[in-house]
């Protein structure tokens, strides 16, 4: 079995299993977030906190990675039912000092020696409950007497467990470089970190470029890295630590996400705006499409609409979106749409989109989205040339990518760059441009072309390669 990753996203029904309550789909911290901020309490010694929280990571692991609700036949991965899971309230207040804990320990669990998967840390409360697991209120006077939390869990599961420390990301995001990055450094960690911050400060203009990528941790990095973490609410330091790693990546990926549905790289634009007739389950076809177009958009700044798939098919998370939109706007929740929800549901898509092009936080950079077929060696035409001349461009920055020659033509040398790129981009290195490849090229051409200054003489071995 493959080893676990971190998902992006987890799916928690809002009951029991077998009731009819809403599903809402969250990111897997902050829903580790929630857990903790309803499961204990702030006041705590960090030990205590940190023990818990270990806990609630290695248990909602567990159920992801076994599949326990999805074997079953359930459309969500976990319950919010402190029978049979852990405690999650929708909409609930997180605390400043168990936020911050979790950004750092959200890809860290326990699991027994010998085994692969995620323990399942059983817990209670240890007063009004007890139980084999963790006692959750015992975790205060071990965490007074001294104990780390790692301590702490071994006194409860045994000394046969063992801590996994920055588990991978879903899709292939980078990780964590196992040491702080900070003033003066000099790697590609650093240079990741300029690129995506540049790309974050396109959404969030209070973030200022970096005007240099060259991997060097300068006083303009730090002075991004501290607008950054102040905005997202990490300890304004400077340094990216592993918390400020992990929102960096998970805000970039957000963003780029954006990217794509507002038309940077998936051209949506042409589809139809107006209303052609009533959309309900087993639907299909481009007026579903838009629809899910319309409410991904949406779900992106409101969290109480979960973001569909664009697939074309009016499926469950199609109706379960529309059902959480029409509860947010105060329609009657059919789960179907007729013409007050279709004008309702453009509406709210068209303030967002309007908003962020008045504001700015649209990226102007044009680039061609995806032609629809993975590119390979061998193939010839004007996709080839598009993608080899923003690769091209991006080799003036990354010297690990040979430059190539500009034409329409994929032959050896290019299938070697791309590699290249996709070893830099932590992507699957095939050697092929699909569309993940595709947008990531082009994601990262738009960034430095957007105000990039040239980088002659800024570092010995950075310069600026000349055409």
């Amino acid at each position: 079995m493959a080893v676990p990753t971190i998902p992006t996203s987890i799916r928690v029904h809002l009951g029991s299993p077998g009731s009819l309550a809403e599903n809402v789909t969250v990111s897997f911290q902050d829903y580790i977030k929630n857990v903790a901020s309803s499961e204990i309490y702030s006041t705590w010694p960090e030990e205590a906190i940190r023990a818990n929280i270990l806990a609630q990571v290695s248990f909602a692991l567990n159920r992801v990675y076994t599949e326990w609700y999805p074997s079953m036949g359930y459309d969500f991965d976990i319950t919010s039912d402190t029978n049979f899971d852990q405690k999650f309230i929708k909409g609930r207040n997180i605390y400043e000092n168990i936020s911050r804990i979790v950004d750092e320990l959200f890809n860290d669990y326990i699991r027994k020696e010998g085994t692969i998967n995620p323990f399942f840390a059983a817990y209670c409360n240890g007063t009004t409950v007890t139980c084999d697991g963790l006692s959750q209120w015992g975790t205060v006077p071990l965490a007074e007497d001294g104990l780390s939390a790692f301590e702490i869990l071994k006194s409860y599961y045994g000394d046969d467990i063992e801590l996994v420390v920055n588990a991978p990301l879903q899709d292939n995001l980078p990780s964590y470089p196992d040491r702080p990055l900070v003033v003066g450094d000099l790697d590609e960690n650093v240079r990741r970190m300029q690129l995506y911050l540049n790309r974050i400060s396109a959404n969030y203009p209070a973030i200022p470029k970096i005007s240099v990528v060259n991997g060097l941790f300068d006083e303009n990095t730090e002075n991004a890295v501290r607008a950054f973490q102040r905005i997202f609410n990490l300890t304004a330091d400077g340094i990216i630590g592993k918390a400020t790693w992990y929102r960096i990546v998970y805000i970039y990926s957000a963003v780029t996400r954006l990217a794509e549905l507002t038309g940077e790289g998936v051209g949506y634009e042409n589809l139809p705006k107006r209303f052609e007739g009533d959309l309900s389950v087993g639907d299909s076809g481009g007026q579903v499409v838009t629809l899910q177009y319309f409410l991904a958009i949406i779900a992106f700044f409101n969290s109480a609409v979960p973001q569909p798939d664009i697939d074309g098919v009016y499926g469950q998370g199609t109706r379960q979106s529309v059902t959480a939109f029409q509860r947010f706007a105060g329609l009657p929740q059919t789960g179907s749409v007729n013409r007050a929800t279709w004008d309702s549901i453009y509406g709210a898509y068209k303030g967002t989109v309007d908003y962020l092009e008045a504001s700015g936080n649209i990226n102007p950079v044009a680039t061609q989205p995806f032609p629809g077929v993975t590119l390979r060696r061998g193939d010839v035409g004007p996709s080839v040339l598009t993608f080899k001349t923003y690769l091209n461009f991006i080799s003036r920055y990354f010297f690990d990518i040979m430059s190539l020659p500009e034409n329409g033509v994929f032959d050896t040398r290019t299938q070697n760059a791309v590699r290249q790129f996709q070893t830099i981009f932590s992507l699957p290195q095939t050697g092929q441009v699909n569309e993940a490849t595709w947008n990531t090229i082009a994601d990262v051409y738009r960034v430095l072309s957007e105000g990039q200054q040239r980088l002659e003489g800024q570092y010995p071995g950075y310069e600026l390669r000349e055409e």
